[in-house]
């Protein structure tokens, strides 16, 4: 027999009182960072002592554990139903930016500065893969049918086997990978974990870095205000951006 999911009082009530404590916490961070987040201030803001309030998070570090769960999980199913199931690159990429506009605090304790000495635990890690394992789907379906982004397979599947030398990609006799490729192939191999073990192809995995990367530095600067007062509409160059790296994007407002 399944276990009942109906809470008790003193379960809702604990449950209400720890997303006060997350809800003060944002605010924390707004105004001072993740590295300021005192959870004594929180306790004297929400009229507790600080003993009371260790009850429902043992330690700053567990709370900022919290907050980047939540903030890894809510991106990591928006932009899972935004790819679908045809993995729609373009569609993912303007997901990626509205979800950073609409909490830009959020978006800067995932991407931004790491808080000084915290490590985030293993699970925290394996949500953020689930985002990764999105986008190098939806770059395999970007790119242009071949042998090159043909990713790895199994030893006896039949499918393309260890690269010989000067042959590209694994198991074609297409244009030598690059100088990159190669080196995230070799480097990512053993750590497929990173991305839900995604078989991608070396151009794959080179072409992820670079949407990856420049998406997300035009999204940064943007959230800090760097763009402020230039005159131009990050969305424009936010759009750019994407038609340079998806030419087949539809240009458009996200």
């Amino acid at each position: 027999m399944a276990a009942s999911s109906t809470k008790t009082p003193r379960e809702r009530y604990r449950a209400q009182v720890r997303e006060e404590i997350k809800e003060r916490a944002w605010e924390q961070i707004a105004t001072a960072g993740a590295s300021a987040l005192s959870l004594n201030a929180i306790a004297k803001l929400m009229g507790m002592s600080g003993p009371a309030l260790y009850r429902y998070f043992g330690s700053r570090d567990e709370l900022i554990t919290e907050l980047i769960r939540d903030a890894y999980r809510s991106l990591a199913d928006t932009v899972r139903a935004a790819a679908g199931p045809d993995a729609d690159l373009s569609a993912l990429a303007r997901t990626l930016r509205g979800w950073a506009l609409e909490d830009p605090q959020r978006y800067f304790l995932v991407y931004g500065t790491p808080v000084p000495g915290y490590h985030a635990p293993d699970y925290i890690t394996a949500i953020a893969s689930e985002i990764m394992a999105v986008l190098l789907d939806a770059c395999e379906a970007s790119a242009p049918p071949g042998p090159e982004t043909q990713g790895p397979e199994t030893p006896g599947s039949g499918g393309p086997g260890p690269e010989t030398p000067g042959s590209g990609a694994p198991g074609s006799g297409g244009p030598a990978a690059t100088a990159l490729e190669s080196h995230l192939e070799a480097r990512l191999e053993g750590h497929r974990p990173w991305a839900e073990d995604q078989r991608a192809a070396p151009v794959v995995l080179h072409h992820a870095l670079t949407v990856w990367t420049r998406l997300h530095g035009v999204l940064s600067l943007e959230l800090a205000g760097h763009f402020n007062g230039m005159g131009f509409d990050p969305a424009m160059l936010y759009e750019a951006e994407l038609g340079e790296l998806i030419p087949q994007a539809p240009a458009g407002r996200p």
